[in-house]
């Protein structure tokens, strides 16, 4: 496994994202991954599958201490007596005694910056957390952060694949020594039939998928495709025995445009 480095954070570079798988089946999905060489596992408390993740990593088999389990705080627990109470109840769902990574979900203006951070990096002298960062994060959100927070944030989690051009953020990850973790990383499957992306992968006898997350890996940057599907698990990880080349990374990054966005909400903030 490949680690991306941030921090004191080594942050292994595939994981497998959480978002919307459910019950036994998330379980399943969990238990698999870990068994198949995955060694990251990204959930959230508004996934509501928090007390399903931790049933997987505990069915795998697979030691803790080799696991890299990052949950994030929702924005309604930002006020910091909310975020305290919420991350115990997170650890209880997981039936674990602290994450590796907690994240705050997305920006929240109506807390301020300073209170909800003060909370989280409590959280981690608490000994709940090894390391805190954030998600949806903008540019000029990571440099407020990065001024207020007394211990370093390990990454920016925002949505990152070939056909947005992230290079504003991920400049901005770069000069705090953060990891940009990219979710959608496969654009939600949109990259299967790419003309650009399957040309590339002919070449080296992988898929448009496998192209996609090389190119993020190449960046230094951290992927934490979703999926149901087995098969799709093995294939999601199957993609450190080739390089692309400048040429190959250039033609996907021009793929990108700022419209690229899929993930975007009425709270979310004023984007790069």
């Amino acid at each position: 496994m490949y680690f991306v480095e941030a921090s004191g954070a080594s942050i292994p570079a595939i994981g497998l994202g959480t978002w919307e798988l459910r019950g036994r089946d998330c379980a399943r999905v969990v238990e698999q991954a870990l068994r198949l060489g995955y060694r990251h596992v990204d959930t959230a408390q508004v996934y509501e599958n928090e007390r399903e993740v931790g049933a997987g990593l505990r069915a795998s088999g697979v030691p803790r201490d080799e696991v890299f389990v990052t949950t994030k705080i929702w924005t309604t627990h930002f006020a910091p007596n909310d975020l305290e109470r919420s991350t115990k109840e997170s650890l209880a769902r997981l039936r674990l005694p602290a994450v590796d990574l907690l994240l705050l979900h997305w920006p929240n203006p109506q807390v301020p910056l300073a209170e909800t951070l003060g909370a989280l990096v409590r959280m981690k002298q608490m000994g709940l957390t090894r390391h805190i960062g954030v998600s949806n994060f903008t540019v000029a959100l990571i440099e407020e952060a990065t001024s207020l927070s007394p211990e370093p944030l390990v990454c920016d989690q925002v949505e990152y694949h070939p056909y947005l051009d992230q290079q504003k953020v991920l400049g901005a990850c770069r000069r705090h020594d953060m990891a940009l973790v990219a979710y959608s990383p496969i654009a939600k499957g949109r990259i299967k039939n790419d003309t650009t992306l399957s040309r590339i992968g002919a070449r080296y006898g992988k898929s448009a998928a496998q192209v996609c997350l090389r190119w993020l890996i190449q960046q230094n940057a951290v992927a934490i495709p979703r999926t149901s599907k087995v098969e799709r698990l093995s294939e999601n990880i199957d993609v450190f025995d080739f390089n692309l080349d400048d040429e190959e990374m250039t033609q996907i990054f021009a793929l990108g445009s700022r419209r690229g966005r899929l993930t975007d909400f009425g709270f979310a903030p004023k984007w790069d």
